[in-house]
């Protein structure tokens, strides 16, 4: 019961990152740039963050 808690929570805070992120990109982007490209580059960046923790959370798990 608790695991699916904690994976409630997880997707709150994936939902409320995602909306962060884009926002980032969204700034970091002239207007003039194709949302094609800006969306390229959010989904680099999100997958990027997720391989870096997957792989960490791999090292911990391994560990115990």
């Amino acid at each position: 019961m608790v695991t699916f808690i904690l994976a409630g929570f997880g997707v709150v805070a994936s939902l409320a990152w995602n909306e962060a992120i884009k926002s980032l990109v969204d700034t970091l982007l002239p207007k003039q740039t194709s949302a094609l490209i800006g969306k390229f580059i959010y989904a680099i960046l999100v997958t990027f963050i997720v391989v870096l923790i997957s792989r960490y959370l791999e090292k911990i798990s391994t560990k115990e």
